[in-house]
């Protein structure tokens, strides 16, 4: 089984690298939707109920819901001229995500945006809910998209990003093809690469949390102030992240009608103004953040990486990673493989718990699997490369004659007692240490020592890992 969703990413220490040396990307999108809601005027089967000053809005099976629309209204009459003077004023680009419907009702709206530089990514044909689709009607609804957003702006979209998407939508933008990001995810505070049937499109993430969305939401902001904290305090961690060697991308989310007016703009006025007060800042487009990333990470394949091997490859690169115990490969692979797999902790974690789920008879026969230290076998040079290397790291090839007496002496008690040879993971460890744990362990009682034992093994096969794969 391979579990399609990364729960991996860029792990606990991402680096990327923004252009002269900026702390953090930020990024403003303001969402043009007006005029692309549902609407029975639209051929719609109901009246729109989101995103609205009427929290709890319930839509109108054919009938036309006249707030509903006029609030609508609002947002490209008045909303979206009070934030195009805002940033323009300010000099401070922006990503519109047009609708493309929306778009062609409004020619003046669209003109200004093209005039201000602004970038204008593709919203979707209609500002609908797309769950329920086919994905034959959405792909069409897709191509429409794509058609009329480039007849009304005279220029193809090089972003996507439909919001109310479906579980194909991902996969049917990155088929379409021609997209220079899509923004359909919320995984993360940096860009990435997504795979579909032999194609790969970077995603772009965006939020729902730095969003003035949440105005119009049961659990969100009710005042400008808190909008403010809220992107203030987000901005701030970002920034001292990247202070600290990760730089990051922030997103802020604005709809015309809702952060347009009058009580809430003024606080993203402070925002801004805030943000422009520190060095080391990118203002960037969306399309600014896809294009650097393409050229500083390009997409790499990678069919090396473990959740993507063939049952024989797998067992052939990691079947010796527990001592002659193929069988707990094999095992890992037919379980759950995903990307959280690929690193040397992650797939360290499958095959653990193929180890861990073994009989005790199955583990004994694991631990019986290894050599003695300093043994028979290490001197007849018959150990694996894993154990040589590993023995030799620690020493335990150039021994005194006393100190190969005394190892041979606890070999060959510790095995009259508990039934399998002593292990441990000696990389790294002195001789003296080694010796030491020995002499103690041998003490234990045999659950204890053979829980001892199985600890070590999987010790033993994580430091195998972490030189084969990253972290």
């Amino acid at each position: 089984m391979r579990y399609p969703r990364d729960l991996h990413g860029y792990g606990p220490n991402p680096r990327a690298v923004w252009p002269d040396g900026a702390r953090i990307a930020v990024q403003f999108v303001i969402n043009y939707e007006e005029g692309g809601e549902n609407c029975v005027l639209h051929g719609d089967a109901a009246s729109e109920a989101f995103l609205s000053e009427i929290v709890g809005a319930q839509a109108w099976p054919g009938q036309r819901h006249w707030n509903m629309e006029s609030i609508y209204e609002y947002g490209a009459r008045a909303g979206f001229w009070r934030l195009h003077r805002l940033f323009t004023d300010r000099d401070v680009p922006a990503t519109v995500y047009g609708v493309a419907t929306a778009l062609k009702r409004s020619p003046a709206q669209v003109a200004a945006m093209q005039e201000a530089g602004w970038e204008i990514a593709s919203h979707g044909l209609k500002w609908i809910e797309h769950k329920d689709f086919s994905i034959e009607r959405e792909r069409a609804e897709i191509a429409e998209a794509i058609r009329l957003h480039t007849v009304v702006t005279g220029e193809r979209p090089r972003g996507w990003y439909t919001g109310r998407c479906s579980e194909n939508t991902l996969d049917l933008v990155t088929d379409a093809g021609g997209f220079d990001y899509v923004s359909d995810s919320y995984a993360d505070d940096l860009p990435y690469w997504h795979e579909h049937d032999g194609k790969h499109q970077l995603i772009i993430p965006y939020t729902l949390d730095a969003n003035d969305m949440r105005f119009a939401t049961a659990q969100g902001f009710n005042s400008g102030e808190q909008f403010f904290s809220y992107l203030k305090d987000s901005f701030d961690v970002l920034y001292a992240e990247g202070a600290a060697g990760s730089p990051k991308m922030m997103s802020i989310g604005l709809h015309c009608r809702l952060a347009g007016r009058p009580g809430r703009i003024a606080a993203l006025a402070r925002f801004l103004d805030y943000v422009k007060g520190y060095e080391k800042v990118w203002l960037a487009r969306r399309i600014d953040i896809a294009r650097h990333w393409a050229r500083t990470y390009p997409f790499e394949t990678d069919n090396g990486r473990p959740s993507r091997l063939s049952e024989e490859a797998f067992v052939a690169r990691f079947g010796g990673v527990f001592e002659h115990s193929k069988w707990i490969a094999k095992r890992a692979f037919a379980g759950e493989l995903s990307p959280a797999n690929d690193t040397a902790i992650g797939l360290h974690a499958a095959l653990v718990h193929a180890f861990r789920s073994a009989t005790d008879e199955e583990r004994l026969a694991v631990l019986n699997a290894h050599p003695d230290l300093a043994g028979k076998l290490a001197q007849a040079k018959r150990l694996t490369e894993s154990s040589t290397n590993e023995q030799a790291s620690a020493g335990l090839d150039a021994l005194t004659d006393g100190e190969r007496e005394r190892f041979t002496t606890l070999n060959s008690a510790y095995v009259e007692k508990f039934g399998f040879p002593f292990i441990m993971a000696v990389k790294g460890r002195r001789k003296d240490e080694i010796l030491a744990a020995f002499e103690n362990r041998i003490g234990n009682d045999r659950e204890t020592e053979f829980d001892t034992a199985c600890r070590q093994v999987e010790r033993i096969a994580l430091l195998r890992l972490q030189d084969m794969l990253p972290n």
